[in-house]
């Protein structure tokens, strides 16, 4: 499996280094370089079956006669009239090549692959190769067509792979007879060779198939192994809990209960949980978790909450103090910004045990900050934070629960890959009363319109969000920026109150803002996407972003998630510039027909790859072959049930038939 490249014949050193561009190093990398695409010779195509649509021609000549004449361009041309079996004639024109006249001898027969074209009422081609046989020309067959790097041609890869094959067969088998049996798979043999030398499309389909079903298995098998197993049943709800339920102006939604229950049943398990809660914009994760916490701490374990950044850490720990404080529950906020006496007095308060839910930012897992019995760790928006941010937050205590919060939707096919190590719970449902945002795309030269519709907001008492991409002009006037556009806005709806927010503001000075928008002392803000994630500022119902498409979906789904947050209709104006790109174009579209993160979600997943939004956690998991997670998702299901099942009957994979399994994925860490 170790053999160089350089035992194919014919390739050296140069072209070593040619396949190595391609990742090609060995002759097993050859064997697994999957084919862009086939070209299909099985059947004879004479020249009286080329089309305009279709112009491939496939078969026997017989050359007539050569001409030789000057180009200014390509030197010296040699004319090639032939003929097929059907005494069509057809000339081919070898720019620059006039020594093929020796070759290509007067009587004399060839195989000729190309593209034609017919010119007054003539078949011509300058795109063609001919052959002495039948097999050296492909017809008959199915040819493999590869990515190309520098001077390598389809020649050298496709016998590159034939000497692969050969040289290596036969390929040990991986996965149990059961499996290939249940899913209708190849061997891994068969799929090896036929995959780059099918004999019909079914092969390709299988041969694909299997190769791609046994990489996802392996990776789902890699994965499920490692996650720990919980067992016993939910504890009972605390009186904790039970106080703040009732305190509550609003049923929780059938979403947020279930959630409740799913974590408390991992809270009350001996095993650490390792829970991810998925919740739309505006569908109440933050409170299942301040709920979730109050089982820990009634049972006198300490709650550290981790956020992103120190304006949204400011938030929670606000939010928190009204909801939590009553209940006897003793908050503190973990910042940077707290030095000296404060920081001491804070940081032993900590280690006594005398502060139940610690509040922050990254500032939580500096090395000075200790709990004395640090239980459950809730860390939100996970995908901003580092694995070593997560761990480092973790080792503060024994084995501690641990809850990851996204208001960015993960698409399914990319959680089950992702977190499967991870236990999922989802909160889909919106709170009672929400009306779905109103989505509006508007051209750039078609802004008035909108400033009124804006402006009729403000007369209802309503507020409003202008989302920029930059904060000041920088040079690039295309651009409109919030330095600028706040003082158009002040114009353009003169005595109305506002302010400017950006992430070059201190954060004090963010808070105040954000404390008169909060208070309706201001009637819109002007910002840049600083805003993008835990500002809930109920009477807000209209988002404008200009430049959306600028933005990606993830972005553009979050900005207008900071509006209809209450039983108010709210809007969404997404202002674009000319001359839209077909991603800028069919992201626009997904934000005009659908709120449902989840669906938008998959879009993103298809238009930006998984590579892109898979971010901290992508550790070589989507350095896929075979497999595609965005075109794969039914053999990723099949693979993560079978996953499920060998896991289940031997998770160990000491039984004979988990062999192949075993083995490789020992190679697989041995990589």
């Amino acid at each position: 499996m170790d053999q160089r490249i350089t035992a194919v014949p014919g390739v050296g050193k140069a072209l070593a280094a040619e396949y190595q561009k391609l990742g090609i190093s060995t002759l097993y990398d050859c064997v697994e370089l999957l084919p862009r695409g086939y070209d299909d010779r099985r059947k004879e195509r004479r020249l009286q079956d080329a089309t305009q649509l279709d112009p491939g021609v496939n078969c026997r000549i017989t050359i007539l006669s050569h001409e030789t004449f000057p180009s200014p361009k390509m030197g010296m041309t040699l004319k090639v009239n032939a003929e097929d079996d059907d005494g069509n004639i057809v000339t081919l024109l070898c720019f620059n090549r006039p020594f093929l006249k020796n070759t290509l001898k007067i009587d004399s027969h060839w195989y000729l692959n190309g593209i034609v074209q017919k010119y007054k009422g003539s078949w011509t081609s300058s795109r063609f190769e001919v052959k002495k046989t039948k097999e050296e020309c492909g017809i008959g067959m199915i040819l493999p067509i590869y990515p190309l790097s520098g001077n390598l041609k389809e020649k050298n890869l496709r016998d590159a792979t034939r000497f692969a094959l050969a040289a290596l067969e036969p390929f040990p088998e991986i996965l149990p007879s059961s499996t290939i049996s249940r899913y209708s798979l190849l061997s891994r043999d068969e799929a090896l060779h036929a995959v780059h030398w099918p004999k019909d499309e079914e092969d390709i389909r299988k041969a694909r198939r299997t190769l791609a079903f046994t990489e996802l298995l392996l990776m789902e098998i890699s994965i499920l192994r490692d996650k720990p197993e919980r067992r016993g049943k939910a504890g009972k709800i605390s009186k904790l809990e039970k106080a703040l339920l009732s305190s509550l102006p609003f049923p929780l939604t059938e979403d947020q209960l279930r959630s409740i229950d799913e974590i408390r049943e991992d809270l009350s398990s001996s095993s650490p949980m390792y829970r991810l809660l998925q919740g739309d914009v505006g569908a109440g994760k933050t409170l299942v978790a301040w709920i979730s916490a109050l089982y820990i701490i009634s049972k006198g374990g300490q709650v550290a909450f981790m956020a992103p950044t120190e304006l949204l850490a400011r938030q929670h720990a606000e939010k928190a103090a009204e909801l939590l404080s009553p209940l006897g529950v003793r908050i503190a906020f973990v910042t940077g910004e707290v030095k000296g006496k404060g920081r001491s007095l804070l940081l032993k308060a900590l280690a006594k045990g005398e502060v139940d839910l610690a509040i922050g930012t990254h500032a939580l897992f500096s090395s000075d900050v200790e709990f004395k019995n640090l239980r459950y760790v809730i860390i939100d928006e996970q995908h901003r934070f580092g694995v070593n941010q997560r761990e480092a937050l973790q080792e503060k205590g024994e084995m501690p629960h641990v809850l990851m919060m996204t208001a960015t939707p993960i698409p399914r096919t990319l959680a089950m890959t992702l977190f499967a190590d991870m236990d999922t719970s989802i909160i889909k449902t919106m709170p009672s009363g929400r009306k779905p945002i109103k989505t509006h795309t508007v051209a750039s030269n078609n802004r008035d319109r909108m400033y009124e519709a804006v402006g009729v907001e403000f007369q209802r008492g309503h507020q409003a969000y202008f989302v920029y991409p930059r904060i000041d002009d920088e040079g690039e006037s295309d651009l409109r920026d919030v330095t600028t556009m706040f003082s158009f806005l002040q114009k353009k709806y003169p005595g109305v109150p506002s302010a400017l927010i950006h992430s070059k503001l201190e954060d004090e000075e963010k808070m105040r803002i954000l404390s008169d928008f909060r208070a309706k002392k201001l009637a819109y803000l002007v910002s840049t996407s600083v805003v993008e994630v835990g500002i809930d500022i109920p009477d807000a119902t209209c988002m404008v972003i200009e430049h959306a498409e600028r933005f990606g979906l993830a972005a553009l789904h979050q900005l207008r998630g900071r509006v209809g947050r209450s039983d108010l209709q709210s809007y969404c104006f997404l202002v674009f510039e000319p001359g839209l790109s077909e991603d800028g174009k069919e992201r626009l579209k997904v934000m005009r027909e659908t709120n449902d993160g989840f669906l938008i979600a998959e879009k993103d997943l298809e238009i930006r790859g998984p590579g892109e939004m898979a971010g901290n956690r992508q550790s070589g998991f989507l350095k896929l072959k075979f497999a595609s997670l965005t075109e794969d998702q039914d053999i990723l299901e099949d693979a993560r049930m079978e996953a499920e099942r060998i896991i289940h009957e031997d998770k160990g994979l000491i039984s004979s038939e988990n062999a192949g399994l075993r083995n490789a994925l020992r190679e697989m860490a041995r990589d």
